[in-house]
């Protein structure tokens, strides 16, 4: 028994103890942890606050850029437009310019085409009148000769030239005036 009166002692002065620590307890929340509950509680509504402020604004920012999205593609395709346009122009001032430059072509063709089977016709009729006077007696070609080779005795031979080579040397000398390339023996006038 002696043991439960020393525990009842301890007990008795320990009732205090145990009323200071719940009146500090007491004191404490009410000044101390009270005030940090407030504060900790505003702090948190705060950022909550701001947390929905920020996904308000992230999605008032979307939308804009949703919608500067869309104007961007419209511009964009009415540019396209324009420019298709342009280049429709373009091709078809470029098509018109070809077309009249080939229908100018086309007449200038016809008319030259004109002129020459103006010009043949007229030869085909000139042909005859102009056969009597070509040398076709074997006589004329004789004398022709004649005149050549007489011509052969009075030319001279050409100076030397020596610009190139620095040698002496003659060059040859040209008698014969040109000849046809399809009949041997005829020459050119």
């Amino acid at each position: 028994m002696e043991i439960l009166n020393q525990l009842g002692d301890l007990f008795l002065a320990a009732v205090p103890t145990v009323i200071l620590v719940f009146l500090f307890y007491l004191f404490l929340r009410w000044s101390f942890f009270g005030p940090m509950e407030r504060v900790l509680s505003e702090r948190h509504k705060r950022a909550a606050g701001a947390l929905q402020e920020a996904e308000a604004s992230r999605v008032a920012v979307q939308e804009k850029l949703r919608a500067y999205n869309e104007a961007l593609r419209k511009v964009r395709g009415e540019i396209f437009v324009e420019q298709e346009a342009a280049r429709r122009k373009v091709l078809e001032e470029r098509q018109a310019a070809v077309s009249a430059a080939r229908f100018a072509a086309q007449q200038e063709l016809q008319a030259a085409k004109k002129a020459l089977a103006a010009d043949v016709e007229a030869a085909r009729a000139s042909l005859p009148r102009r056969s009597a006077h070509l040398p076709g007696t074997p006589q004329r070609t004789a004398m022709r000769r004649r005149k050549i080779s007489a011509k052969r005795q009075h030319a001279t031979p050409m100076p030397p030239h020596d610009t190139c080579y620095n040698r002496q040397t003659t060059a040859p000398v040209r008698f014969y005036p040109a000849r046809h390339a399809s009949k041997p023996g005829m020459t050119m006038q």
